[in-house]
């Protein structure tokens, strides 16, 4: 198993555009308050949000973005949003996904989906494999997804892969392979919407060493320029990963001078 996706592991290259950018799509709801609206006319409008993103991170040349959608513990709020969540997640899949795999992008879902009804899990199936093979860009939705979720799954998952391993000790080498986001770089950059500064229980394990972003703006409104505001801010920063200041100098780190 090669370290490239563990950051504990070994150094990771880094160039001054993140390779992966992870983003918690917060303040949706904030969006439709603020203007009187309903909260589903603020996923909806996220939804524009989206594809800015996507476009702006192609011509941008980042390689992966991961996108929080949905996690394990939004099944408590209200069941007519959560429904509404649903259908619109649905939509989204049909109407997007021909256009997705148009621009060579794969679509990757990680998260529990067996908790979605069978036409929402058809839908995810069909939209994946129709995308394996695309190289330009690799989407990933995090779908009744959390942190913690995701390693206790790989444990469980490694055990019954591996059941002599229940009297030895586990490495980490041993356990990546069974995580949901095995097949991608850590990210690089991880970017949360809407004024919150915390982790929400995603992407614990693979956030190790990501910079984090945080930025008041509604994601309805974040756009290119909200992207490159992020990404600047990704430049000026030292990724040391555990090394002092004097190594990173001597290291493949780039000026800001090749920025955007």
């Amino acid at each position: 198993m090669s370290h490239i996706n563990s950051s504990t592991l070994a150094i990771p290259e880094v160039g001054s555009i993140p390779r992966h950018v992870a983003v918690i799509m917060d303040g949706n709801g904030r969006w439709a308050r603020n203007k009187l609206l309903p909260r589903i006319m603020g996923h909806r409008r996220g939804v524009d949000s989206l594809r800015t993103l996507v476009k702006s991170a192609m011509d941008m040349g980042i390689s992966y973005i991961t996108l929080f959608a949905f996690s394990s513990e939004n099944w408590r709020r209200p069941s007519d949003e959560v429904s509404m969540l649903m259908q619109l997640f649905l939509t989204v899949l049909k109407k997007e996904i021909t256009r997705l795999h148009r621009h060579n992008i794969r679509l990757k879902v990680i998260g529990d989906v067996s908790q979605f009804d069978a036409t929402l899990q058809e839908v995810i199936r069909a939209s994946v494999q129709l995308t394996q093979h695309n190289t330009q860009l690799t989407l990933t939705i995090a779908a009744n997804y959390g942190g913690r979720w995701d390693v206790l799954q790989a444990v469980n998952a490694l055990l019954q892969s591996k059941p002599h391993m229940k009297n030895e000790a586990i490495t980490e080498s041993d356990l990546l392979p069974f995580l949901s986001t095995s097949d991608i770089p850590e990210p690089d950059l991880f970017i949360r919407t809407g004024g919150e500064k915390r982790m929400s229980n995603f992407l614990l394990w693979q956030l190790a060493y990501t910079e984090l972003y945080f930025t008041d703006t509604l994601w309805p409104d974040f756009n290119e320029s909200s992207l490159r505001e992020a990404v600047l801010s990704y430049q000026l920063r030292e990724r040391r990963f555990g090394r002092t200041s004097e190594q990173v100098i001597h290291s493949n780190w780039p000026s800001v001078s090749t920025a955007l």
